[in-house]
């Protein structure tokens, strides 16, 4: 992660040649790679620890199931 003295910070893209299309998609991989987007959406409103548990069992579950398809 970006931290800057316990702060988060936005990935910064130059714009070369007025071209905002490269610069966006740029900027979109930076934002990805940095999980900053993941982390807000996680964060936009409060999930209590046992649903969180719960979500996290129950995506492990479909996990394994479809690793047990892949093997048959």
């Amino acid at each position: 992660m970006n931290f800057v003295e316990g702060r988060k910070f936005l990935p910064k893209v130059i714009v070369r040649n007025n071209n905002l299309d490269a610069a966006l998609r740029v900027f979109k991989r930076k934002m990805n790679d940095s999980d900053l987007l993941l982390e807000y959406r996680e964060h936009q409103y409060f999930e209590k620890k046992c649903t969180r548990k719960n979500k996290a069992k129950a995506s492990a579950k479909v996990r394994e199931r479809k690793r047990q398809e892949k093997s048959k």
